[in-house]
């Protein structure tokens, strides 16, 4: 990494390190005070960039279920201390935070500590950004992943790991014959195309990104086959939904609508007529703890994760749904093609459905349009003081998923602040979660 890069990212991890004391009470440095009173059904789940889009989701789920949450982020992603804040003020001191980065083996280690399971979405997702500085992203989704197994593999009793992965794993699919239909590209096979990418389709690692992630795939399963662990792999598409940022890298779902609030324009790289599927995020917090459940039957397999062929939109096809949500059409840039980007992925979930009997509910249409009015009900200002409405700005500076950007800092968040949850959505960090476009 040049030494400009890493005194911009020091520079980056203080001013949100002063943002934060002000923000959130702390303990000491030291480890995360739990006390679990050797009951285990009172451990945490410990969830690895658990205050990004994905990871504020699932732990809302769990708190709102009653089990407490180890949040292990290193809230280095512009306002994802918003969301902390927000499932502290709506759950408790059922909350519970280590401020720490993946590649800090100690601050892993006292973290699995307590767990009784584990999620880890900690990572560095954009290709753009692994292209910038490969090794930077390498350290993190694989060297971070390696962390957390060794740490996992010491315990007397590992909890079990949930892992996402990234359909990227499967490279470009330029071997798929494709056509053209009306806005979007097709399979030209009948099957393929009713069914989607299984987990049969051979491996092949594209871009830096793809290379660091599909790393961290195998070794997850590997110790699962070689040291016993309890883990399972999601290979994910695309996920959308509250508490999401998007940016050009990651989260096109969400991009697309803020973009269009703000009336500003939309690149569109390549034609618009790539395909994904897409999954609301409650959908995938379904799956996620049917997974955690199902998981000494599942234990050492990779399941691809998505809306599947039921719910998919090529870029141009979601335009025509903003146009219909927001009134008018986003005005659109067009740029040459992306390293690395698909022209066409829709995933089979036939897998995943058959071992667990999990099933998506949420449309495309209705699943966007709930988004829609998310974002539009977060720039509302939460105390109104004058006539004027207040519109939060979009901040697209960052591409990290789950914020694992490096730094040494490891710090502890009291759990201990109770307030009633906002009646508008707090925050509009909508940190990035696995899989993008």
């Amino acid at each position: 990494m040049s030494r400009r890069i890493r005194l911009e990212r020091e520079a980056h991890i203080e001013m949100h390190r002063d943002t934060d004391e002000q923000d959130i009470d702390r303990e000491p440095d030291g480890d995360v005070d739990i006390n679990v009173d050797g009951n285990p059904d009172q451990r945490p789940v410990l969830i690895t960039g658990g205050a990004g889009f994905v990871g504020c989701n699932v732990a809302h789920r769990l708190l709102s279920m009653g089990v407490p949450v180890l949040l292990f982020d290193n809230l280095s992603r512009d306002g994802v201390e918003r969301n902390l804040r927000w499932l502290r003020e709506t759950h408790g001191s059922n909350v519970h935070a280590e401020i720490a980065d993946v590649r800090d083996r100690a601050a892993l280690r006292s973290a699995v500590a307590h767990a009784r399971q584990v999620f880890h979405f900690a990572a560095q997702v954009a290709v753009t950004t692994s292209l910038t500085d490969p090794t930077d992203d390498f350290e993190i989704n694989a060297g971070g992943t390696l962390n957390l197994l060794e740490a996992l593999r010491c315990l007397p009793e590992p909890p079990p790991l949930v892992f996402t992965s990234t359909n990227k794993v499967y490279g470009g699919l330029e071997d798929v014959p494709l056509v053209r239909r009306g806005g979007r590209y097709e399979p030209e096979d009948h099957a393929l195309r009713n069914r989607g990418i299984g987990e049969d389709r051979a491996l092949d690692f594209h871009s830096p990104y793809g290379c660091s992630k599909g790393t961290a795939d195998q070794y997850v399963l590997d110790y699962s086959r070689s040291y016993g662990l309890r883990t399972i792999v999601f290979r994910m598409s695309c996920i959308y939904g509250p508490r999401q940022f998007g940016t050009e890298d990651q989260g096109w779902v969400a991009h697309f609508l803020i973009r269009a609030i703000e009336r500003r324009p939309i690149v569109l790289y390549g034609d618009g007529m790539q395909v994904r599927d897409v999954l609301f995020i409650d959908d995938l917090v379904d799956a996620f703890l049917l997974a955690q459940q199902n998981m000494d039957a599942q234990a050492g397999r990779a399941f691809n994760m998505g809306g599947g062929p039921e719910r998919t939109t090529s870029l141009i096809e979601l335009l025509d749904l903003i146009e219909e949500l927001h009134g008018e059409r986003p005005r659109v840039e067009r740029e040459e093609w992306r390293t690395g980007d698909q022209r066409y992925y829709v995933s089979d979930t036939g897998r995943f459905q058959a071992a667990t009997g999990w099933r998506p509910r949420i449309g495309v249409e209705s699943g966007v349009a709930r988004l829609y009015r998310w974002l539009m009900e977060s720039r509302k200002p939460v105390h109104a003081t004058s006539h004027a409405t207040s519109h939060a700005t979009s901040h697209a500076t960052s591409h990290a998923t789950s914020h694992a950007t490096s730094h040494s800092v490891r710090r502890s968040v009291t759990a201990g602040m109770t307030a009633p949850a906002s009646s508008v959505p707090v925050g509009t960090n909508f940190s990035a979660g696995e899989e993008v476009a």
